[in-house]
């Protein structure tokens, strides 16, 4: 059942909407005046920010993220703040980059290290002191990292993604501008997009699921596949068409991520942790790869009649006219699409058949998979990998 009394968890301030970015550059200066602008590989997709900030009178420290966000990168952002005595953190690009904004802002004003505040494989001790405003610019539409209050670190000696989490990280200002996405690659643009399809999908049939992130959940579950398909669709199209698309999968992420933040997610992302420490994948594709056959694992394991099992079924559903196949079918048609697309399967990813029990094994002692509505056991999760 739905909870009918929760709380509700975001950030202090949301700009969404195409032209958002450029007309916040002041709102974001009045925010600091000596700043960490943490940018993705490419410095050149960030340059129109720092113009623009620099214009506005902002003294900029830069710092790069080239890759998901371990426990190196994250003390070397961490350095190249404190050294400057930021006081403003902003991030600009995918997940994870913001994830890398989002732990570094937490971290700058701690006293211990890294690895102190890491749940599962850390410490987990709770932040000192409260952490700095930061600012969310997200160019990717996918993790919703944005409205989030944990940072995903890749910790490589554990094998393993683990959580930065703490509900003062939720950033002061996030501007979710589709503009922004409109360079991101076909690959990313899947993987992401699967992603942000999986957070709409996972906290509605979570039995965290509240009155506020199901008005969330729905809006994405029906309306995210047929965007996303249309973003991918190789025929030609009226640019707005397409701007719509883009901005509707900006929505969906966002609306994912504040549904996460303030419901649970399931066995997706349980097993997405130990995976993205063992494989070289981004980890929208790694969620992608899974979803149907989570989806499937957790329908025959519910009990009918039930909530979860009215919510699977709409999300099959949904699922099914997007992709105009039979109902029953939905899960497996996706799976198909996905990989027509040109999403790898998890053996392509590089996982063995050895790995099978450890990974499975680690995603029962996630935080996610805590919010899965029905318990898998390690066979079935063992199951889940194979068929993904």
């Amino acid at each position: 059942m739905t909870k009918q009394r929760f709380s509700i968890c975001c950030p202090i301030n949301i700009q969404f909407g195409a032209g958002s970015a450029v007309a916040s550059l002041s709102t974001i200066a009045a925010l600091g005046r000596r700043a960490l602008l943490i940018h993705g590989a490419n410095p050149s997709r960030a340059q129109w920010l720092v113009d623009g900030l620099t214009e506005q009178g902002l003294s900029l420290s830069l710092a790069s993220c080239p890759r998901e966000p371990d426990i190196e990168l994250i003390e070397a952002c961490l350095e190249v703040g404190r050294g400057a005595g930021v006081e403003l953190v902003i991030g600009v690009g995918g997940g994870a980059v913001i994830d890398t904004a989002k732990a570094v802002a937490g971290l700058i004003p701690a006293q211990g290290q890294v690895m102190d505040y890491l749940e599962v494989v850390g410490g987990g001790q709770p932040l000192e002191a409260h952490p700095l405003p930061w600012v969310a610019l997200p160019t990717t539409a996918g993790t919703g990292a944005e409205v989030t209050r944990n940072a995903v670190i890749d910790v490589p000696r554990s094998r393993r993604k683990v959580s930065l989490r703490d509900d003062r990280l939720l950033p002061t200002l996030a501007i979710v501008d589709p503009e922004l996405t409109a360079e991101a690659p076909r690959s990313v643009v899947l993987a992401s997009g699967l992603d942000a399809i999986t957070q709409v999908i996972e906290p509605y049939i979570s039995g965290e699921a509240s009155r506020f992130t199901d008005a969330l959940c729905r809006d994405g579950i029906a309306t995210g596949l047929p965007a996303l398909m249309r973003l991918l669709d190789q025929s030609p199209a009226a640019p707005e068409s397409i701007s719509a698309a883009r901005e509707q999968m900006a929505w969906v992420s966002l609306c994912g991520g504040l549904a996460l933040a303030n419901a649970k997610l399931g066995a997706v992302h349980g097993l997405a942790g130990p995976l993205g420490g063992i494989l070289n994948a981004p980890h929208g594709a790694i969620a992608g790869c899974l979803l149907p056959a989570v989806l499937a694992a957790n329908q025959a394991h519910c009990q009918s009649p039930s909530d979860t099992a009215v919510r699977i079924a709409e999300v099959e559903l949904a699922l099914a006219q997007a992709l105009a196949v039979d109902r029953h079918e939905a899960f497996a048609a996706l799976a198909a699409w996905s990989s027509r697309q040109g999403l790898p399967g998890l053996k392509q990813m590089g996982l063995a058949e050895r790995d099978y029990r450890s990974v499975a094994e680690a995603a029962q002692t996630s935080s996610s998979m805590r919010g899965n509505p029905v318990k898998l056991s390690v066979a079935t999760l063992e199951g889940i990998l194979r068929r993904s």
